[in-house]
């Protein structure tokens, strides 16, 4: 069941970016010539103002089928110089037009992140954590926070000028901050100081650590604040940008030897993660289930969006760097350049897919 939990989920995240493309064509005056929820044969369709609405029969996700698409292809085998194209085809349109179309699909992947964390913080949770007294393994000869100085006892109460209030705090601050240098300010027994470390890097995680764990004894219930909708808009808007700043910086840490078996997540383990994550937090309360399935699908909307964006054919972020060149360079660009910049992407995209199925057959076979 949780497999099919987790198919939905992905399903909603892809059919809402292929949204985002439907709605920027119809904008600009691209027409749409089919749009279909799910993907295979068709099951019932209906067409409404040109564009042939669709049900097909596997729910993974969905397509936006837009006049021209296939106008680059045609171009290669007729050996033209430039793709041409109607008025209202995608490559007939203002090269600056094309590039928002592309930049659509993204970009609703980025609002779907700052509703789902709107809600969040509108609804507001419950949580438990530990204070922000942390211990020090005194067996382990070699460790970070333990070499600059830090005691167990010790109570962090701010990171790099951050305030602290508890355990979970801390473990988001260092976390988010692997191979950095970082000010601790340390209160111990009523004696405030600071304390400079770097933390290390987790090769297994690609994380920030610097050797602490919690006072398990000191285990406390907090609650979110309780805000207006206009503030928690505000609040999901900002949290949306922090994630996306970390998940840049996730990737800047793939290039320091991360094991990439665990840092990088094909799409079954992205399933599996989703499906398991809905299943035990519905079976826990609808309010845990649905905030828990918004932060971790609002997580990988951020990373179809990052992902999206990236300058490679094939991607949209692709056809938004040659929408760009051309616009730079008022003339289209020759449509073998682009040819000969695809193998680049697919051999960019195939990587990927070999490094994420390899690391999926790994995690599934331990576990």
């Amino acid at each position: 069941m949780k497999w099919i939990y987790g198919l939905l989920c992905l399903f909603f995240l892809i059919l809402f970016h292929e949204f985002g493309h439907f709605i920027a064509a119809k904008i600009f005056g691209v027409k749409v010539e089919a749009f279909s929820i799910g993907f295979g044969p068709v099951l019932l369709h209906k067409k409404i103002k040109g564009t042939d609405f669709r049900l097909s029969l596997f729910p993974l996700g969905g397509y936006c089928n837009m006049k021209g698409e296939k106008d680059f292809q045609k171009a290669l085998e007729e050996n033209r110089k430039e793709i041409s194209g109607d008025f209202d085809s995608l490559y007939g349109i203002h090269p600056v037009k094309r590039a928002v179309i592309g930049f659509a699909g993204p970009f609703f992947n980025f609002i779907f992140a700052v509703l789902a964390y709107s809600i969040i913080n509108f609804v507001g949770y419950d949580y438990y954590t530990y204070s922000n007294k942390v211990l020090i393994n005194e067996n382990v000869t070699s460790c970070v926070a333990k070499d600059a100085g830090i005691i167990s006892g010790d109570k962090i109460i701010k990171i790099n000028n951050k305030k602290i209030e508890d355990f979970s705090e801390i473990i988001q601050e260092i976390s988010a901050r692997p191979d950095e240098d970082l000010c601790i300010t340390i209160d111990r027994d009523g004696k405030i100081f600071e304390i400079n470390l770097h933390s290390e890097l987790d090769k297994e995680t690609g994380t920030g650590k610097i050797g602490i764990s919690a006072d398990s004894q000191t285990l406390i219930k907090k609650s979110t604040p309780k805000i207006n909708i206009f503030s928690a808009f505000a609040h999901g808007f900002l949290d949306t940008i922090e994630y996306v700043s970390l998940t840049f910086k996730s990737i800047g840490t793939l290039f320091k030897g991360v094991d990439l078996d665990n840092a990088v997540s094909g799409p079954a383990r992205v399933t599996d993660l989703l499906g398991t994550t809905v299943k035990e937090s519905f079976s826990e309360g609808f309010k845990i289930g649905m905030i828990n399935m918004l932060y971790l699908m609002g997580i990988i909307s951020i990373s179809l969006f990052i992902m999206n964006l990236l300058p490679i054919p094939v991607l949209d972020g692709g056809l938004i760097l040659f929408a760009f060149i051309e616009f730079i360079i008022r003339r289209k660009i020759n449509p073998k350049i682009q040819y000969y910049f695809q193998f680049v992407g697919i051999a960019f995209i195939a990587i990927l897919f070999i490094i994420g199925l390899k690391g999926d057959i790994k995690f599934f076979l331990n576990k």
